[in-house]
């Protein structure tokens, strides 16, 4: 419940840029906060069977002319664009809450276009969807974020390890997304014209793909080139029926996950939206809340896990684009992409959860530098092996390993970010979002002229340089800590003016969790 409890401090008369919040709450209210943390979850749960499945079919059903690739690239150079001066604002003007609901629409034009794709109908319509993406997973940041903090002030708990327990549920959910929209996808092509005989053939003996001319399966995997492959048979696209097909069930996805939160989700005004410190409760021009995010780029720890984010992207662009092109389409045929991309969802959603919940036991900097091996591990293999149609089991074990990968990245950075920047929720994960769309654009704009091979490498480069700067990260955060905790224990009447000054613009320090009242009602 909301106990009501608001004290408002009002200077020069309509000012509100002093707005304080006070937010009243009873030890019962924990059940209604993982009520709304099961909601946004389920919600981007059902969005993303939509936009996974989708996505993860562009390369091979719109590859003509780079099609689908080129959709993609514009959808994550759009997402840059809006991260950049879409959130704070979006936010602070229609609240987290609505701001989701609109935001989700803008993903429902995409999936229509399948239904007639052409450059000028995908296109805009990728651009619509990037542009209502920032807001979008920004909304989805802070609302999780903040009720991390609240929910650790209500059970006494550490807040850096219900933050990372959350997101480790909401992407738990997320992920099985993958799922949900591939195995849509490969139930409707595996049972048409397309895929029926050589689905039997496969997975009764083995020897659907067996025949296959060598030549075609020399061109698969590392030395896969999308130029030099158009004469491959598995890479030619499904029946339209299919397709609309697939499409039709995805557009009522979209339909359907932004009824769940407009209907079930609590606003975040429950839980002091307007706090003292926070966007929404800040008067200030229009410029100063888009120049938010550029001022998070000042800060010397966003800056070094740029590098980082962006292999983020890249390597979720890998895995959606050229790995189900290279080496599961050329090799097995575009109706395998589906079974194989479940066990990368499944894997993935699992691990979420173990990640999220084990941080609290084995620490942040033992399961990044797990993703960081196992990434690893899997380029340099996928550099030297060559897939073929007899090896199945080898496909589905990659998939699982990238997915062991890309769960270390989604739980373990992403919380990083909540907790390195609990002031500045809003600027921090439009930064977030915006160098990770960086990578995708990055990894989409090379995808039809560079080969696997190269593009193996160049992912491997940024993944030992994103480790370089979150090591670096972390060395920084220790020393901190240090100096915070000396500082803290010297008598406040003791403390210097730039002691006081470092206290105070602590970016781990917000006001909420000073303005949370518990009550035992």
């Amino acid at each position: 419940m909301h106990g009501g409890g608001v004290d408002t401090d009002k200077q020069n008369g309509g000012d509100t840029a002093s707005l304080r919040e006070k937010v009243q709450l009873r030890r019962g209210e924990k059940w209604r906060i993982l009520k709304n943390i099961i909601t946004v979850s389920v919600a981007f749960m059902v969005q993303f069977t939509a936009f996974q499945g989708t996505a993860n079919l562009q390369s091979s059903i719109n590859a003509k002319d780079g099609l689908g690739t080129v959709s993609l690239s514009v959808v994550y150079a759009a997402l840059v664009v809006s991260c950049i001066f879409l959130p704070t604002l979006v936010i602070r003007k229609l609240t987290v809450k609505w701001t989701l609901c609109v935001s989700m629409l803008c993903y429902a034009p995409y999936i229509a276009s399948q239904f007639y794709p052409r450059f000028y109908t995908l296109l805009p319509a990728g651009v619509l969807l990037g542009l209502g993406a920032a807001p979008m997973w920004a909304s989805k940041a802070t609302y999780l974020t903040q009720l991390g903090q609240v929910y650790a002030k209500l059970t006494d708990q550490s807040v850096e390890a219900i933050i990372v327990r959350f997101f480790g549920f909401f992407f738990l959910a997320w992920q099985t997304a993958e799922l949900w929209g591939n195995l849509i996808s490969s139930l409707v092509l595996s049972s048409g014209a397309h895929g029926a005989a050589s689905v039997v053939d496969e997975m009764g003996n083995g020897t659907g793909g067996s025949h296959q001319e060598d030549s075609n399966l020399e061109s698969c995997g590392a030395n896969f080139c999308v130029v030099e492959t158009s004469n491959n048979a598995n890479l030619q696209r499904p029946p339209d029926s299919e397709i609309f097909e697939i499409s039709a069930i995805y557009l009522s996805c979209i339909v359907a996950a932004v009824v769940i939160i407009a209907v079930f989700l609590d606003p975040l005004s429950r839980y002091g939206e307007r706090r003292r410190g926070s966007i929404s409760a800040t008067e200030i021009s229009g410029m100063q809340l888009l120049s938010a995010t550029f001022k998070q780029l000042k800060k010397a720890n966003q800056q070094l896990l740029i590098p980082i984010t962006v292999f983020i992207g890249m390597e979720q662009a890998f895995i959606g684009a050229d790995f189900t092109q290279a080496y599961v389409s050329c090799a097995l045929g575009i109706h395998q992409i589906g079974y194989v991309m479940i066990c990368f969802g499944v894997v993935n959603a699992i691990c979420s959860i173990i990640f999220g919940s084990a941080m609290k036991y084995i620490g942040r900097v033992v399961i990044i530098i797990l993703g960081a091996i196992v990434h690893g591990a899997s380029i340099i293999y996928l550099l030297y092996w060559r897939p073929h149609p007899d090896h199945q089991i080898v496909f589905f074990i990659l998939s699982g390993l990238w997915g062991i990968g890309d769960a270390v990245w989604q739980t373990q950075i992403n919380g990083l970010y909540g907790a390195l920047f609990r002031r500045n929720k809003e600027a921090a994960f439009s930064n977030y979002r915006l160098w990770e769309s960086v990578g995708f654009v990055v990894a989409y704009a090379y995808s039809t002229n560079l080969c696997a091979r190269m593009k193996l490498y160049l992912l491997f480069g940024v993944l030992v340089c994103g480790m370089v700067g979150y090591t670096i990260v972390e060395i920084r955060q220790l020393k901190k800590e240090k100096h915070l905790k000396k500082l803290e224990e010297i008598p406040k009447q003791q403390q210097t003016e730039a002691d006081r000054k470092v206290i105070e613009e602590d970016d781990e320090k917000d006001e909420l969790e000073e303005d949370i009242v518990v009550t035992h009602l």
